[in-house]
């Protein structure tokens, strides 16, 4: 393991809040005694209530008095840049953090459909996320219409090492006061264990030319197989099916659909305590105050401590690199460094939701607090680092581990392994035992839709809506029968109604 980035000096963040919302302060005031930021690194203004603000509003209400605040308490030396404009030349503050009740977007013109002769259709665009726009905060004579490239895209140091003349600016906002208090602790107690659980990768299969997509998604399972994090991957078009029985899930990874669907709809679904979970799509964060619209608020609703959105359309390429953010999240960096390194430029629609502070692989080597509810994922990380080059043997041993603990996800972790393989065989021996392990209907669920899935990828479809028939018979009394049923719909789609009689014509 190599040696952890330094984390950001707390003297280094400074907390902006609306002074016209109690809330937020408050929330503003929790999070500073959280993190152990200065209390007169706290910056409150008194903006508009809602998510949008108008360019002139927020030049005029946000951006200018935040400036006059830097340079009243001191918190950089402002000259002449390399392009004759003035810029930040030292600045003390290198993570801004607003809270909720900052408006998240700016109100402009957007795209321009079609676009004229010769241009892109973005490079008139003035509408805008807050925090991206405060990436460049103290730089003058920027322009507004399009977006400017950012300096920190792919590097791979800390903010406190690059030494750029921009500011990381991350957000801790969400559906309600409650589930921002609770971001915000569940990050610093997840800190403590490390975060631990499973892996699920939603992949789309619909737009095969693209870089930021599929190819992606790939490279972050391979990226938790290899680090001994049991992953599931769905290859199927559609989105994942409606109340899929997810298991504990740490880690999500998905496109491209408009609205929360498939397992995030279901009652019961809760992701694991810190969970980082993201949804590629043009409008993820269009809005945060409903948890049942695009997706950013419902997956914080549904306890992630940690998401990516866009405010309005980015285009693709535009978008947070989800390899780039995965990988650098994985070695370490706070959430809001794995954001600006993974996204390739600023003045533009992308925002980072969470803790900026947060370091969810803080004990990625095995070190940290133990719980009980982590031994299983503890053990297979253990046993990757130790029989790395020699898979069969980590299997047998945790096979071995396994029947000793009666442990259904030790199993569960073999057979995705396996079927990453193609050792479909080997596969289904393994989800058919860890049914047995496991002591609830849901998990046990799951390991039927494994099966399902593997009959599926290989064109047995008979056997796969037998699986499910099956499946969906034994599990009636749950919720998560839906999802067994959503896939025979697909797979053996009713007939359609007989056709209404016409009157004979006249």
């Amino acid at each position: 393991m190599h040696a952890l980035p330094t984390p950001p000096d707390p003297a280094s963040v400074a907390v902006l809040y609306n002074s016209a919302s109690a809330d937020s302060k408050a929330l503003a005031e929790f999070y500073a005694k959280a993190r152990n930021i200065p209390a007169d690194h706290l910056v409150g203004l008194e903006l508009p209530d809602a998510e949008e603000i108008s360019r002139k509003d927020f030049d005029d209400k946000l951006r200018s008095r935040l400036i006059r605040e830097y340079d009243r308490r001191e918190w950089w030396t402002r000259g002449l840049g390399p392009q004759g404009n003035l810029t930040p030349t030292v600045s003390k503050i290198r993570i801004l953090v607003c809270m909720r009740g900052v408006p998240s977007r700016i109100i402009g013109t957007g795209p321009a459909l079609p676009p004229p002769p010769g241009k892109q259709p973005f490079a008139d665009t003035t509408q805008a996320a807050v925090d991206s726009e405060l990436a460049l905060l103290g730089i003058e004579g920027l322009q507004v219409e399009g977006f400017l490239t950012n300096p920190y895209f792919k590097q791979e140091k800390t903010a406190a090492e690059a030494r750029l003349p921009m500011t990381l600016v991350g957000r801790i906002d969400g559906p309600t006061k409650e589930i921002c208090a609770q971001m915000i602790k569940d990050a610093v107690e997840v800190e403590q264990t490390g975060l631990w659980g499973m892996s699920v990768i939603d992949l789309s299969q619909k737009y095969p030319e693209s870089q930021e997509g599929d190819p992606a998604m790939e490279k972050i399972a391979k990226a938790h197989r290899d680090a001994g994090i049991p992953v599931m991957v769905d290859r199927f078009p559609d989105t994942l099916p409606v109340n899929y029985p997810l298991g504990e899930t740490a880690l999500y990874f998905g496109w491209y659909d408009w609205n929360v669907n498939g397992p995030f709809t279901n009652p019961n679904f809760k992701f694991k305590k810190g969970a980082v979970a993201v949804h590629l799509h043009s409008f993820s964060a269009t809005q945060l105050r409903d948890a049942t619209k695009n997706w950013a608020a419902p997956l914080l609703a549904k306890g992630a401590a940690a998401t990516l959105g866009n405010v309005y359309e980015p285009y693709l390429a535009l978008t947070h690199n989800f390899d780039i953010f995965n990988a650098r999240l994985m070695a370490g960096y706070t959430l809001v460094e794995a954001a600006y390194m993974s996204v390739p430029v600023l003045s533009w629609q992308n925002v980072v939701l969470g803790d900026p502070l947060y370091r969810p692989f803080l004990h990625l080597d095995g070190s940290g607090e133990k719980t009980e509810t982590d031994r299983d994922y503890r053990a297979i990380r253990l046993a990757a680092m130790r029989w790395k080059e020699d898979p069969k043997q980590m299997e047998a041993m945790l096979r071995e581990a396994a029947d000793r603990l009666k442990s259904g996800v030790l199993l569960e972790y073999i057979g995705l392994s396996l079927a990453a393989r193609k050792e479909d065989e080997a596969a289904a021996a393994e989800f058919r035992k860890a049914k047995l392990y496991y002591t609830i209907k849901p998990d046990r669920l799951r390991m039927d839709m494994h099966l399902a899935a593997m009959e599926r990828e290989r064109g047995k479809k008979d056997e796969a809506i037998k699986l499910l028939r099956g499946a969906r018979t034994l599990n009636a009394d749950i919720p998560e029968s839906l999802a067994a049923a959503s896939w025979l719909t697909i797979l053996d789609p009713p007939p359609p109604p007989p056709a209404q009689p016409q009157p004979p014509k006249k």
